[in-house]
C-alpha cells in the first residue's frame, strides 16, 4: 500500500500530533507517523476535504501548494528548536541550519517567507523566542540569566533588548507584574 504526506499548518506542540493522529485514525486511515507540520498515512488516496474540515475543527489546516508547506515547515523548524531547548547546542547559524534542514538556499526560504507571511524569518524567530521568555518568566522557576542561555542569547542585556522592543518592558518587569498576556505560537 502506498503512503501519502500530508502537511498540516498549525501544529506547534506534542498535543497537536496526538490530535492530529486521533482525527486522522477516527476517519479510518491506517496513521504510519505524525510529527510537527506533516502526517504520514499507508491507506489508499486520502479525502482531502474531509481531512481538511476535520483537522479545521481543531485549529489546523491542509497544506496544498508547495510554498506554503516550505513556509510552514521553516516555521515548525524554529518551534521545534525554540521549545526543544535545543538553540544552546546548535553549531551553525539559524540560517544554515534552516537551509540543511528544509534543502533549499537560505536566500530562497527568506523571500519565500517574507513574502509569505510579512515577516522575516528574523522577526520571526525573535517573536519565537521571546514568546517562549514569557512562558518561562512565567513559571518563576527559572532565572533571567538561564533563560538567555537556553533561548541562545549571548548576554543577558542582549535577551532585555529584545524582550523590551517587542513587549516594551524588561523581562524582570514583566516577572515581577505577573502579566498574562502571551500569545499562542500559531498566532505569531
Amino acid at each position: 500500500m502506498a503512503s501519502q504526506e500530508l502537511y498540516i499548518k498549525n501544529m506547534v506542540c506534542s498535543r497537536c500530533i496526538f490530535v492530529v493522529r486521533a482525527e486522522l485514525e477516527r476517519l479510518g486511515y491506517a496513521v504510519a507517523d505524525v510529527e510537527l507540520g506533516r502526517a504520514t498515512i499507508d491507506s489508499p488516496p486520502a479525502d482531502l476535504t474531509s481531512i481538511g474540515t476535520a483537522l479545521e475543527q481543531h485549529g489546523f489546516a491542509l497544506l496544498t501548494d508547495k510554498t506554503s508547506r516550505v513556509v510552514n515547515q521553516v516555521k515548525t523548524l524554529i518551534i521545534d528548536l525554540i521549545q526543544s531547548g535545543q538553540i544552546a547546542g546548535l553549531k551553525i547559524t539559524l540560517s544554515d541550519y534552516l537551509a540543511s534542514q528544509v534543502g533549499l538556499d537560505y536566500a530562497h526560504l527568506s523571500h519565500l517567507f517574507s513574502t509569505t507571511e510579512n515577516l522575516t524569518i528574523e522577526k520571526f524567530w525573535i517573536m519565537q523566542r521571546v514568546e517562549r521568555a514569557k512562558e518561562l518568566l512565567s513559571y518563576d522557576e527559572v532565572s533571567i540569566s538561564d533563560i538567555a542561555r537556553q533561548l541562545g542569547y549571548s548576554s543577558v542585556a542582549y535577551l532585555t533588548n529584545q524582550f523590551k522592543n517587542i513587549t516594551g518592558m524588561t523581562p524582570a518587569t514583566y516577572r515581577g507584574q505577573q502579566i498574562t498576556d502571551r500569545n499562542p505560537l500559531d498566532w505569531i
